[in-house]
């Protein structure tokens, strides 16, 4: 697995592109680094910018980010709705996929120290990468902001972890840390209150509001200590602001921990709090970056609300997020630019699937072996896995039917899971071709490069039987959706499961067909024989439900 942190540094500046650019042309002059996001906000005047990498590379690009915005941006003459110390005014580091958040954080503070002692910026580390858990909290640290931080920080509690104990004029201070997945999510209200958006604020948020007697005084307990009302949302910080730009009240949240508060659920809770206060809301809008499954979850969420089944689509997933949470709102929501793994992902993993069907049919019957009868045996399981999902997804909405959406839903949900991994199949088995055409291509002129070509083509071959194995294991996984629509589902569309059902046998014996011209090149003879044996026994096994499906289907159809 690669190794890979992501970097959200927010910088002090909203209005001016040209110094926006600058400080992301520095980050994309590192070799590696690949800028996935820039997301300037003129009320805020901050810039929230996301790019991911190798650790290394990542650090290098921050560091001469930190430095460039310290040149370009005055503090002194800063002012926006966001609070804020620095020109960098944080700078989280985010483990993604190799990376251990204990590592991170060690990144994190080499990235403080070098910053603190280079460029002579007061540094305070945060989150993961803060020992100190009494000043681990952002909002602590930032507490007074850039005007009162010329007094703080000559608090001996508050000596910057790197850096000078003086507060620069210019640059300000600047907060680096390591810390979990963060969305940061503003949800839009029909007032233009500060005031009733911080008291939503703190109805939900986890720390809560202070309780306060009739003139404003907090009530304390017995020991003396304010009484604390917690919020309603764990894991979520708020507060209230209102947007010029925009012309609206919001509440702003970070969403620290999106498997405890997922962000449907923090928008329906603001929803029901904004109703109890007299207030709608009308939308909301992320700031940067989104997990694909904070939206898939969302899209399932409203479905069910609507009592409609969730087995559609990953794009259909995302519309229904999109509009149910209103994130086009104040302005287009492109999944594209704005979900992590879509900015991640390798197009040529799909490069097949990606093709129109013309395309593809073309790109079949052009001269090239790839893609072959593998492809096109798992585009086949497919078709058959689709079929049983539409057929399930037309029985969950039926006239007459209301009660049996769930049963129907979760048929539909399990023919899109295998949709959808027979759909990577697809490429991954031209994948698999190609890794035997490159290793047949590794030199061989010495006896050590044979050795290595040797083992290259045996490596390669044997993936390359693993992969129509599993289209098999998962064509073969669709009998039972088929059959249950072709038993239960829809009456008025029962040929289509039997369809499905010859679509998935035709794809498991396409399939064994791949697995045992790939396994007689392997010289490993009993691993061979166990791959023949396994797909015979699947193959067996899928003509035998076939024929059950169809009998089924056409003593209905008659």
């Amino acid at each position: 697995m690669k190794r890979l942190i992501e970097c959200v540094p927010n910088f002090s500046e909203g209005h001016d592109l040209q110094i926006i650019k600058q400080i992301t042309d520095c980050i994309e002059a590192v070799e590696g680094v690949r800028l996935l996001n820039v997301d300037p906000g003129k009320a805020t005047n901050r810039t929230v910018v996301t790019f991911v990498g190798e650790p290394e590379q990542v650090i290098e690009a921050a560091f001469r980010a930190i430095q460039k915005a310290g040149e370009l941006i005055d503090m002194s003459k800063h002012t926006g709705e966001h609070p804020r110390m620095g020109a960098t005014d944080v700078c989280p580091l985010i483990p993604i996929s190799g990376v251990s958040m204990e590592e991170t954080a060690a990144y994190a503070q080499t990235l403080a120290k070098r910053v603190g002692e280079t460029l002579h910026i007061p540094v305070y580390l945060y989150e993961s990468a803060q020992s100190n858990k009494s000043r681990s909290n952002l909002s602590v640290i930032r507490a007074g902001e850039y005007e009162g931080f010329f007094k703080k920080i000559k608090l001996p509690e508050w000596k910057p972890d790197f850096g000078p104990a003086e507060m620069d004029v210019r640059r300000g201070a600047t907060v680096i840390g390591a810390r979990d997945f963060l969305v940061a999510y503003n949800i839009n209200l029909n007032t233009t209150s500060t005031r009733r958006a911080n008291a939503i604020a703190f109805d939900v948020r986890e720390a809560g509001r202070t309780e306060k007697d009739a003139k404003g005084n907090p009530i304390k307990d017995a020991a003396g200590n304010p009484i604390v009302i917690s919020g309603s949302l764990k894991s979520v910080k708020a507060i209230g602001w209102y947007i010029e730009e925009y012309g609206v009240a919001q509440i702003s949240m970070n969403l620290t921990n999106i498997s405890i508060t997922p962000v449907h659920v923090a928008f329906d809770e603001v929803c029901r709090r904004a109703e109890a206060r007299g207030l709608r809301v009308t939308g909301s809008e992320l700031v940067g970056l989104v997990p694909l499954q904070a939206l898939l979850d969302a899209g399932k969420y409203f479905l069910r609300k609507q009592q409609r089944s969730i087995g559609v689509s990953e794009s259909e997933l995302i519309k229904i997020a999109v509009k149910s949470l209103g994130l086009d709102e104040l302005g287009p929501f492109k999944p594209e630019e704005r979900i992590i793994e879509y900015l991640l992902r390798d197009a040529s993993a799909s490069r097949l699937v990606s093709m129109s069907l013309t395309r593809f049919a073309d790109e079949t019957a052009s001269e090239s072996p790839a893609p072959g009868g593998g492809s096109i045996s798992a585009y086949m399981g497919v078709l058959g896995a689709s079929l049983a999902t539409m057929v399930a997804n037309l029985s969950s909405h039926k006239r007459g039917w209301d009660a049996r959406w769930e049963e129907f839903s979760d048929w539909a949900e399990q023919g899109e899971t295998l949709k959808n991994e027979l759909l990577r199949l697809v490429d991954e088995d031209t994948r698999a071709f190609n890794l035997i055409m490159d290793a047949f291509g590794l030199a061989k002129s010495t006896e050590e490069e044979k050795a290595i070509r040797t083992q290259a083509i045996q490596d390669a071959t044997k993936y390359a039987t693993e992969v129509p194995l599993r289209v098999m294991e998962a064509a073969m996984a669709s009998f039972p959706v088929i059959r249950a629509m072709a038993e239960q589902g829809n009456p008025n569309s029962v040929s289509d499961a039997g369809v499905g059902a010859l679509a998935a046998r035709s794809a498991v014996m396409g399939a064994f067909l791949n697995v045992k011209i790939n396994a007689s090149g392997l010289s490993d003879k009993t691993l061979a024989a166990d791959y023949v044996t396994r797909g015979a026994k699947i193959q067996a096994e899928a003509q035998v439900e076939e024929a059950a499906i169809l009998a089924i289907v056409n003593g209905k159809i008659g």
